[in-house]
Formats: C-alpha cells, structure tokens, sequence
C-alpha cells in the first residue's frame, strides 16, 4: 500500500483538479468552437483525455480502490468513444463528434465528477488519513 505522506499529497494534487478543470474548460471550448477549430481541440481534449485515464488509474491502483472496475470501466468507453469519434473527424466528419461532445460528453463528465470521482476522492481521503 502506498505510504500515507504519498496518498496525502496525490489527494492535494487532485484536489487543486488541474486535470478535471482543463477538461471541463476543453469541452465547454469545443462546445463553442467553429469548424476549423474543433478538430485540433479534440485532438488536444483526447490526449488530456488519455492522460487523466493514466493518472486516476495510478491513483485507484495505488490505493487499492475497491470501485476501481466499474470507474475505470467508464474511463475506457469514454475513452473509446473519443478514439472512434476521432477516425470520423479525421475523415471531415465533425458533426456526430460536435453532437456528442455536447450532448453526451458534457453531462456525462458532470455526473462523472459527482458521483465516481468523488467516491474515489473520498477514499483517497480514508487512506490518507493516519492509523
């Protein structure tokens, strides 16, 4: 099991949530972006994407995290719905990925944050704490 000091300071580092704000800041911008600008913010929100995916999955690993399936479990369909979505807009086909970014992506990162994210904060929170 992870040290308490280590546990402690990956729980502040997660609550300053640089990574889940420049998420939410990315996908409120594709939201509002024009054509010429949404493929190369989805490229941006994939990669951060995919780097959030690693950095939680490290942090329920590490801690042990006994909701780790069903979380990670979220983080990979997403996830892949975020790599197909990007095939079609390699191929000039933005409106499906515009339509999900708003309509499913948004509110799923919202209810994500409420309920996933802050279970495992709240654990992170348990283990941090000294015996």
């Amino acid at each position: 099991m992870m040290a308490a000091a280590v546990v402690a300071e990956r729980l502040q580092a997660m609550d300053t949530d640089a990574s889940h704000e420049a998420l939410a800041e990315l996908i409120t911008a594709l939201i509002a972006a024009s054509n010429a600008a949404f493929p190369v913010r989805f490229q941006t929100l994939l990669a951060l994407f995919k780097m959030h995916v690693a950095e939680e999955g490290g942090l329920m690993r590490a801690s042990r995290y006994q909701g780790i399936a069903e979380h990670e479990g979220e983080h990979h369909r997403v996830l892949g719905e975020l790599v197909q979505l990007n095939l079609s807009i390699r191929r000039g086909r933005i409106a499906l990925a515009r339509a999900y970014v708003k309509d499913g992506l948004a509110p799923w990162f919202d209810l994500h944050l409420a309920t996933m994210d802050a279970a495992l904060a709240a654990h992170l929170r348990r283990t941090a704490q000294p015996n």
